[in-house]
């Protein structure tokens, strides 16, 4: 009975392989039909969904204007360098001595 077995699982890997390289064949088919249409219409152009760059250079050259820059009216906050301790973090500090002194 196990001979039966192995040669139906065998029948299924077979079969299995067949289908994947036939299926592999056609979409390697519909990828090259597709790729040859997508360069006919110009689809794989880099720049196809971008502005052209004259486009750009047009738009960036007409928004720079000379400006002065602002001075700032408002004072920044100063930043402390050291904050309070917290007595929670002594038990914790503790915990990490006894665990580093610990073989």
């Amino acid at each position: 009975m196990s001979g039966l077995m192995q040669i139906m699982r065998n029948f299924f890997i077979r079969l299995e392989g067949l289908l994947y390289q036939f299926f592999g064949l056609i979409r390697n088919i519909f990828s090259q039909v597709f790729g040859f249409l997508a360069r006919i219409f110009g689809f794989s152009n880099t720049g196809y969904f971008l502005e052209s760059d004259d486009a750009n250079t047009i738009k960036s050259s007409q928004n720079k204007q000379v400006t002065e820059p602002e001075s700032k009216m408002t004072p920044e906050p100063a930043i402390t360098a050291r904050r309070r301790p917290d007595p929670k973090m002594d038990y914790f500090r503790k915990m990490a001595q006894e665990v580093n002194k610990a073989p």
